[in-house]
């Protein structure tokens, strides 16, 4: 009977706190019948206290534990070498008061970014020379121009972030979305490296 192991470990998953991890909460398996029921249910790890907010378990822990428990199989591994567990920690609710005082700073840091811009680019003095090229009239606060401008910055802003609060108008990602996952994937990468003892050693020369 063939047994062959096929295993492609996930990225990154999400496990409540002391979880016990098993194979099958980590990677994707392919194996008989007799063979997958076995090694899907194999633990790998105990989360503990120690482990704070992530793990990395990687592929040479995953196989000695299946060597140790199913000595006569082959493993086949595909993509991924290492999973990230996610220690899912209980949220703390934000008080009303601290998130009115985050978003009162934030409206008021961003209102002002929009002013100093076009303050540093003389937006008024360009409304009022389309204005009076529109016109033939001088005018010191165009409002016929400035007010649709000012709307059309709040439109363009929904629009380029693809949301207006939960709602999404179509299933590309934002631009803020896209930044967001980069910065997830260098953060990844990051923990992938120094997380792992195994991937990191020092060895003295003598």
């Amino acid at each position: 009977m063939d047994e062959t192991v096929y295993l492609r470990l996930r990225h990154r998953v999400s496990l409540a706190p002391n979880s016990l991890v098993k194979l099958s909460h980590i990677a994707q398996i392919i194996a008989p019948e007799p063979i997958i029921k076995t090694v899907s249910e194999l633990p790998i790890y105990k989360i503990s206290e120690q482990d704070h907010n992530t793990v990395v378990i990687d592929l040479m822990k995953i196989i000695s534990v299946l060597k140790y428990h199913l000595q006569t199989i082959n493993i086949e591994a595909i993509g991924p070498v290492e999973t990230i567990v996610e220690i899912a920690l209980e949220k703390k609710k934000v008080h009303p008061l601290i998130f009115s005082f985050i978003w009162i700073l934030l409206f008021i840091g961003s209102a002002l970014a929009i002013m100093n811009f076009h303050e540093d680019v003389s937006m008024q003095e360009v409304h009022q020379k389309i204005y009076y090229m529109l016109t033939g009239q001088n005018d010191y606060t165009p409002l016929f121009l400035q007010i649709p401008y000012s709307i059309g910055i709040g439109l363009g802003m929904i629009v380029f972030f693809n949301h207006i609060f939960k709602k999404r108008f179509n299933e590309e990602p934002s631009p803020l979305e896209v930044e967001i996952f980069n910065y997830q994937q260098d953060i990844d990468q990051y923990i992938s490296m120094y997380e792992n003892g195994e991937n990191v050693k020092r060895f003295d020369h003598h």
